[in-house]
């Protein structure tokens, strides 16, 4: 699905200062190197799954300067005649790496790599953070709410709550790599072919003189696909005792059988094994039950521990929001210049440890364990280093450099893989259904104590020995530059 508007000038106004003054000190053709990474997981969570990158492959297809974009820029009165020709004929011309989208991913390691020309490199910052972002904070949302569901199916019901248009869409569609069923959102079917569910609202109910009436009346529009939505007035007393009777009196005789019903408010665990005994009785235990109500992961896990009914489940705000945790910190670092045709490493030093980069052009391995096929760690390695898994091979904490482990017997996989060569795209993109399918293996590939909710076990990500010496020796490099003051 593209956006139909241009884009071009959705970035930050400094990208576009800083553009300008990279042309007029012509370093703009510099060429540098760039990481888009994260350095915390949502909600605590044991891992994060990496989505937006099908639109940031849109965006940078489509990156050029209207006329019109121009002429904005030229009222602005800051930027130069020349700096405007530029921009009326720029071409794309980076390279770009990314992991694929539906992977599960870690703090620290790249998910996307850039390398290019400064200007250019520097100008998609803005467009790759949001579209990363967003999508891989959505992605992960939903993939704790699926796994809650130990299987059940989930639908993302949050178009409504979302922010704008854009978090609606994108934010079903990240869903529905996460692990959701469907959505309720109906163009994200009609453009993305994602199923879009959905039945009847309270109103439909409160429409009609009585709730007997106003499921006689669906039931007589869409009997081979009946859903009743029972909580509007009293689940036990009329919902259920007057779905059942609609069941079998328009339903059953039309020659189909019941599809669920819905409950969407109350206490969801006792009134949906009360309703499942109700609708066993009279002989519909194939009718789903289906809740929804401002479900979240801990609330859905709770509802089955208590031996909630439960077949499905609709949820809203708290997934299309991520209201529990509604940041994903992307951020987009310089890492690398060529000078005299040498890669010259950059870092960024914080005294907020978290924030100190990891310098240098990089690409990262994930090492696995051969029998069983678990992900062991992550290896942060400098893009010439190959990682030879017929050989051991030793990795240590960053940090705590004394915890150390040798690896036998593994396999060694490179996560990313090229998008762009010289601003062509040499990716083939995977549908949206293939994406989903990939997470969900993917996700396979992780140890039952990184997919816990609470304190999950810390995957490894560790530096190789010579990007960890390059780090080091540029830590210890700008230690000794000190300020000096008249």
């Amino acid at each position: 699905m593209k956006r139909p508007q241009n884009l071009t000038l959705l970035t930050d106004f400094y990208q576009i200062t800083m553009a300008n003054g990279y042309f007029e000190h012509h370093v703009h053709d510099k060429i540098v190197y760039y990481d888009m990474f994260f350095r915390k997981i949502p909600d605590d969570g044991g891992f994060a799954i990496m989505a937006g990158l099908e639109q940031v492959i849109e965006y940078l297809k489509d990156l050029s300067f209207t006329e019109e974009d121009i002429d904005f820029l030229r009222s602005k009165k800051c930027f130069s005649e020349g700096f405007l020709d530029y921009l009326a004929h720029f071409k794309f011309v980076c390279d770009v790496w990314a992991i694929p989208e539906g992977t599960p991913v870690f703090p620290k390691e790249p998910l996307i790599t850039v390398r290019g020309p400064a200007l250019q490199v520097q100008f998609i910052e803005t467009m790759i953070l949001l579209c990363v972002n967003h999508q891989s904070l959505i992605a992960t949302k939903a993939n704790r709410i699926a796994r809650a569901a130990e299987g059940r199916a989930v639908m993302e019901f949050g178009s409504r709550r979302a922010q704008g248009a854009d978090g609606a869409v994108y934010g079903a569609r990240a869903a529905y790599i996460g692990g959701c069923a469907g959505t309720a959102c109906t163009i994200v079917d009609r453009d993305m072919q994602i199923p879009a569910l959905g039945t009847m609202a309270h109103s439909w109910v409160q429409l009609f003189d009585n709730e007997e009436e106003a499921f006689r009346r669906y039931a007589q529009t869409y009997p081979d696909n009946c859903t009743f939505l029972v909580d509007t007035y009293n689940v036990l007393a009329s919902g259920v005792p007057n779905a059942i009777k609609i069941f079998n009196e328009v339903v059953v005789p039309a020659g189909f059988r019941p599809k669920g019903i819905r409950i969407d408010s109350g206490d969801i665990a006792y009134l949906s094994k009360k309703a499942r005994l109700m609708l066993d009785e009279a002989g519909f235990p194939d009718c789903d039950i289906v809740a929804s109500n401002s479900l979240d992961e801990y609330i859905i896990r709770d509802i089955l521990m208590q031996g909630g009914e439960v077949d499905s489940f609709g949820v809203g705000e708290r997934l299309i929001t991520a209201k529990s945790d509604p940041v994903f910190g992307g951020v987009y670092k310089l890492a690398a210049v060529e000078e005299n045709g040498q890669i010259v490493p950059r870092i960024k030093i914080s005294e907020n440890v978290e924030k100190i980069t990891n310098p240098g052009y990089k690409k990262t391995w994930r090492l696995y364990e051969r029998q069983s096929g678990k992900a062991i760690a992550d290896v942060i390695a400098l893009a010439d280093e190959v990682i030879d898994d017929s050989e051991p091979y030793e990795i240590f904490h960053p940090d705590y450099t004394w915890k150390r482990k040798l690896l036998q017997d593994f396999v060694a996989k490179p996560l990313q893989e090229a998008i762009f060569i010289q601003g062509e795209c040499v990716y083939q993109m995977p549908s949206v259904q293939e994406i989903r399918t990939y997470c969900e293996k993917s996700i396979q590939t992780l140890w039952d104590e990184i997919l816990r909710f609470e304190h999950p076990h810390k995957y490894y990500v560790d530096l190789s020995p010579k990007l960890w010496q390059m780090k080091d020796n540029l830590l210890e490099k700008y230690s000794q530059v000190k300020v000096t003051s008249k």
